[in-house]
């Protein structure tokens, strides 16, 4: 499993489908789901969002990703926030799924020159791995792309809409889809910004060595047996990985292992040493050093400071 992938796993859309909703301007929309990550995907016409005060316009075909938990608005314009319209909010996780007659007043109908139509999907938190991919992220990031490009998901949402049998599964699948390709396009657009374990696998030196050992991270790897699987020698090698990823090989497959060892202890009930055994560490005594040397907590207080119920017991 690749980086990219490894993090997208922690996350998953459930039910959470706005589209052809026909807003007659002026209007606007309030997100307050406190969303860790909200897609929004403009099938016709274009919209303004302003998410912590700023204004960003998002035009027909292009895809915004709102990192929560923060509430955020969609316009119709920048002239009309502060005049009169009409105003929806979304709200999707509650005790019943989002749709359309929920939203007081958003309705299937004909397109004309004042319609926005969207496509929106809010992303539940869904263990460690999901924090990991916030912080890979801005605040707000927008991938502009031919308004053809929606087409496919347009038919598929109108699908879902009907409620036939399979629909709402279907439908969010297809987001995770849509989200994946997003935030693909968004890291192969971002260049420099884009985080080191990114750039890397674009490296054709690097990558052989990356996608090996993330696929096998308890393989017992070395600098010289990832310099093998790159057909570089061990030096060649080192230095590039160091100037291209920002620390060394070692450095970066042990905080590698220590991350995916924070997402087992907080999404699973592995002990500590099948735990340690997952991340390539021989025995569980060396992995609780290493894990409380780069974490600040032995690998059993970082479980239980992680629990649902750790506020209520004060661990922190």
């Amino acid at each position: 499993m690749d980086p990219l992938s490894s993090l997208l796993s922690g996350i998953r859309a459930e039910g959470s489908v706005v589209t052809h909703a026909v807003l007659t301007q002026p209007w606007t929309i309030r997100f307050t789901d406190a969303a860790p990550l909200t897609m929004i995907s403009v099938l016709r016409g274009g919209t303004l969002l302003l998410p912590d005060g700023t204004e960003r316009p998002v035009g027909a075909g292009d895809t915004a990703i709102v990192r929560g938990p923060e509430p955020f608005h969609l316009a119709d314009h920048p002239a009309t926030v502060d005049n009169p319209h009409a105003a929806y909010e979304i709200a999707c996780f509650t005790d019943t799924a989002c749709t359309a007659e929920e939203l007081g007043g958003i309705h299937w109908g004909a397109d004309s020159d004042e319609t926005t139509a969207l496509i929106v999907g809010a992303y539940r938190a869904s263990g460690h791995r999901h924090e990991r991919l916030l912080r890979a992220l801005p605040p707000l990031l927008v991938v502009e792309e031919d308004a053809e490009v929606c087409a496919w998901l347009e038919t598929a949402a109108a699908d879902a809409a009907r409620h036939s049998a399979g629909s709402q599964a279907l439908m969010d699948r297809l987001l995770d889809w849509a989200l994946v390709c997003t935030l693909r396009s968004w890291f192969d657009q971002a260049g420099a910004d884009a985080p080191s374990w990114y750039r890397g696998l674009a490296d054709p030196v690097l990558a052989p060595a990356l996608e090996a050992f993330h696929d096998r991270p308890a393989q017992a790897w070395t600098v010289a047996s990832l310099a093998a699987r790159s057909g570089v020698s061990r030096a060649l090698f080192a230095k590039r990985f160091t100037r291209l990823m920002g620390r060394s090989p070692l450095a970066y497959l042990t905080e590698c292992r220590l991350d995916e060892a924070a997402a087992l202890l907080t999404d699973t009930d592995l002990s500590i040493a099948r735990v340690a055994k997952a991340v390539g560490y021989a025995d569980a005594f060396g992995f609780s050093a290493a894990f409380k040397r780069h974490k600040g907590l032995s690998p059993s207080a970082f479980r239980r400071g992680s629990s649902p119920d750790a506020g209520a017991r004060g661990v922190g």
